[in-house]
């Protein structure tokens, strides 16, 4: 069976030498006899491997003891919810006497699911959304996301109970500066100055990209594995210890009841194994991390990742010279891992000749169209300079046609 190059944004290539150490652990889990998609999630031998899962996790990042690793389902839309009710719950026991319309939600919008987010927060209710910017009025065109908005638009709240933002968006393209002094990056400086800051971020398809900025300065990190390190169906979150807190009691003060495969306490308590996890996504994930720390860990990945945006980009801006590519989001704000542009002219054929070429899944989001290449871990140099090379041919042969 020969396999394609699967430049898809997501469930994403996986490497394959994971898939074949996969394939056997199906049939046989750690010489139990048993595959992994069959044993108990509370055997000594699947526990001992989510051990190991949260402890590559904890090393190649460098998460400090003040906070917790849970594994769980529901992906990034599920956390929309449960961010919103467990950081409610918390701010309700900090402030019980509050009223709902004086507790505020602070979103930072610059993308479609940090939108989508936003929307959740506003449907759940229990506090006041205040949106601290919204970068479309910033684009080219005023209307879309192709950009990270300058610092000085940031209107954060003083106490609020969470502060939301999406640190690389799938759909738009966008992704905020890991260098802290770059003006796309996150402002940081511009938060609250006191006490622990209520701070969450979507990392779904950039975890383990590179490491996590300022990460011990955040309240919650989630992520869906289906980017860059496992299949769909896990979702790992990594939660300040003080945001573990007794959602009940909170409820009884008058905060939204949180459901219980939600409440953060509830799966740190339970050691992420109140219920039954989705066991075969964390066995191919703790493969993948494994593999990882064997190549470097993120510091290596955020190196290869750089060289092949890099690569992308300068074949769009060479595309771009001669009239046939256009890149959609702003120099500066542009992603490493999900790469967006325009084929001026025919874009049905471009893709064809990619697939053509064995080089699949490169149609943009359906909700804005274009051209969408993603370079997750599992998507090697060598097959970035593929659909690189292929950029260049067709950009040579639409040149030549059109001198004809």
């Amino acid at each position: 069976m020969s396999r394609v190059i699967n430049f898809g944004a997501g469930p994403s290539a996986l490497p394959e030498s994971v898939l074949q150490e996969a394939a056997l652990g199906l049939l046989d889990f750690d010489g139990t006899g048993i595959g992994i998609a069959e044993i108990s999630h509370r055997s000594k031998q699947f526990t001992a491997f989510l051990n190991d899962v949260e402890s590559l996790i904890c090393t190649q990042l460098e998460v400090p003891p003040t906070h917790s690793i849970l594994f769980t389902q529901g992906g990034g839309t599920g956390q929309f919810s449960a961010i919103v009710l467990n950081l409610l719950a918390r701010h309700r026991l900090l402030h019980p006497d509050l009223a709902n319309e004086d507790r505020v939600l602070d979103y930072v919008i610059t993308g479609s699911w940090s939108k989508k987010a936003t929307e959740e927060a506003r449907r759940l209710g229990g506090g006041r959304v205040n949106v601290v910017v919204d970068a479309r009025p910033y684009s080219k065109d005023a209307k879309s996301f192709d950009n990270i908005p300058p610092h000085n638009t940031y209107t954060f709240s003083p106490d609020p109970a969470l502060i939301y933002y999406c640190e690389n968006e799938t759909v738009d393209g966008v992704q905020f500066s890991s260098d802290v002094s770059s003006p796309n990056s996150f402002p940081f400086h511009l938060l609250p100055q006191e006490g622990l800051l209520p701070l969450v971020a979507d990392y779904s398809s950039s975890f383990m990209s590179r490491p996590i900025t300022r990460l011990a300065d955040h309240a919650v990190i989630y992520a869906g594995a289906q980017k860059n390190i496992g299949p769909a169906g896990l979702t790992i979150i990594i939660v300040r210890n003080d945001c573990l807190v007794d959602v009940d009691a909170a409820a009884k003060l008058g905060a939204i009841p949180v459901p219980i495969s939600m409440s953060y306490k509830t799966l740190a308590d339970g050691n992420s194994v109140y219920n039954t996890p989705p066991v075969l996504p964390i066995y191919i994930s703790g493969l993948v991390l494994r593999r990882m720390k064997e190549l470097g860990g993120v510091q290596y990945f955020e190196q290869l990742n750089k060289r092949k945006a890099d690569k992308l980009y300068a074949a769009i801006q060479a595309g771009e010279d001669k009239g046939l590519f256009k890149a959609k989001v702003q120099e500066g704000s542009r992603s490493l891992m999900n790469v967006v542009f325009d084929v001026i002219g025919d874009e049905a054929k471009f893709v064809a000749g990619a697939e053509e070429k064995g080089m699949k899944a490169i149609k943009g989001h359906r909700s804005v169209g274009g051209i969408r290449i993603s370079l997750y871990n599992a998507v090697t140099e060598e097959q970035t300079d593929a659909i690189v090379e292929y950029m260049k041919q067709f950009v040579s042969d639409t040149d030549t046609q059109g001198q004809a």
